[in-house]
């Protein structure tokens, strides 16, 4: 079966704010009872264990109901260039979400580290062929062409991976701040939406937050859209 075909016989169920109906899909969350007094280097330990602890199983499912909630709601935004990432470490796999992008004849790109600005990222058009290679971290990226680099700003959506997120809509990455510099300035130019995409038990009650953090209006869940 064709993702985008499984895509049609679900529809998602919205959750605005932080409550609302458990969907259809009835997730199970392995989120710790995370102590609100935690470091942030304590919540990144506890939430990636979690998501790592998901079975084969879970994953793949989870894969597959996250995808059509999120291609719901690209729907809806009429989006057309959307940037993403390859998952690892126990993050929501992405490869689904990808293939039922190129078969709807949605643009695609992945972000790779700016080879000369320290701390920020470029985004470059992402098919089936492109040529890619692992960078400092050994996340698969890219191979640098100009000719496929799309200013930030034409991009409608990026969506984040994050660690985890609170019922605020807040984020935490892996530290490094790539994501908040790249969205620091959205809310002024209007583009691009960032939207938030995670395993269940990727949500918390509250993150300990710095003023470089950058708050997201959407994140998508195997169960939920969260809107903020």
């Amino acid at each position: 079966m064709s993702i985008t075909s499984s895509v049609s016989n679900t529809s998602a169920q919205t959750v605005n704010g932080p409550h609302g109906t458990q969907s259809e899909i009835n997730a199970k969350s392995l989120s710790p009872n995370l102590n609100t007094n935690l470091s942030r280097a304590e919540v990144r330990k506890q939430i990636r264990l979690a998501r790592r602890s998901l079975s084969t199983e879970v994953q793949a499912e989870a894969s597959f109901a996250a995808c059509r909630r999120m291609l719901e709601k690209l729907s809806a935004l009429k989006a057309q260039h959307v940037a993403l990432y390859l998952s690892h470490d126990g993050e929501l796999a992405t490869a689904p979400l990808i293939e039922a992008l190129w078969q709807q004849g949605i643009q695609t790109y992945l972000p790779r580290l700016h080879p000369f600005n320290v701390g920020q990222l470029l985004f470059l058009h992402y098919h089936a062929d492109s040529p890619m290679q692992p960078n400092q971290f050994g996340i698969l990226e890219p191979k640098l062409d100009v000719r496929n680099v799309m200013p930030v700003e034409r991009l409608d959506v990026v969506i984040t991976p994050l660690v985890a997120f609170d019922i605020k809509g807040n984020r935490m990455g892996m530290g490094g701040g790539y994501y908040d510099r790249t969205l620091a300035n959205w809310h002024s130019k209007g583009k691009p939406l960032p939207m938030g995409y995670a395993h269940d038990c990727q949500q918390v009650s509250s993150l300990p937050c710095e003023h470089w953090d950058v708050p997201l209006p959407s994140i998508i869940t195997p169960s939920r859209i969260w809107e903020f």
